[in-house]
């Protein structure tokens, strides 16, 4: 387990030096106006080819925000944050929380801070207008909690179920809700290709870290 944590620890930490990387290609790399917005965009030649194929579909945008399937992320966050709290009142000690559940409210805390960065520093614009006005788009903020969040909801579903069928329909759900989510945030034509790569990057990044720490600390526990 513990040799295992390391080798995602390491996979995890090249992981995000991947993200600064590719962050640095798309902020000075082919940096051209995009005709749809007039604003400058990083690696222009494949995102605006990569946008000229898919065109855009608002409805798929409909379909993966806040408002409808972009919400299941986050009411995975406050189940686990339920469980979390509800341990913490029986066990009356922090200390006495599993070790797992507060590496992952640590976990979560850095996805909000990520999210709330990039929110607040806008490194390429969408390629078109919403509502009227232009937003930043890297990385994909959807892309990004559904990839760093919903694999949670399985590696705690695997370390926690004794059912393999409960895990096999998490597994299942999972897998089948994270891939649609990403597909279609793709196709809708919101988002640069550039975009969603980063997303991916950092999202999985992030997990490795997080799964890395949990194998970590159970292996010092067996000792």
């Amino acid at each position: 387990m513990k040799t295992k944590g390391k080798k995602g620890l390491t996979a995890g930490i090249a992981l995000l030096c991947a993200f600064l990387i590719w962050t640095a290609l798309v902020m000075f790399v082919d940096v051209a106006p995009a005709e749809e917005t007039g604003t400058n965009i990083g690696l222009s030649a494949l995102n605006v080819w990569f946008h000229g194929l898919t065109g855009v579909n608002m409805g798929l945008c409909k379909i993966t925000d806040w408002g409808r399937l972009g919400i299941v992320p986050l009411i995975v966050v406050a189940c686990f944050g339920v469980f979390g709290v509800i341990q913490l009142i029986k066990r009356k000690s922090v200390k006495k929380v599993d070790a797992d559940i507060l590496l992952l409210g640590a976990y979560y805390a850095v996805i909000l801070l990520a999210f709330l960065f990039f929110e607040a520093v806008t490194v390429n614009y969408r390629p078109i207008l919403i509502n009227g006005e232009l937003e930043g788009s890297y990385p994909s903020t959807t892309t990004l909690l559904v990839l760093s969040i919903m694999p949670t909801l399985l590696f705690q579903v695997k370390r926690r179920a004794k059912s393999r069928a409960l895990i096999t329909v998490t597994a299942v759900f999972v897998i089948l809700f994270s891939a649609f989510m990403v597909v279609c945030r793709t196709l809708s034509g919101v988002h640069w290709l550039s975009d969603i790569i980063g997303a991916v990057l950092l999202s999985a990044g992030l997990y490795l870290v997080y799964r890395s720490a949990v194998m970590l600390t159970d292996g010092k526990k067996d000792k």
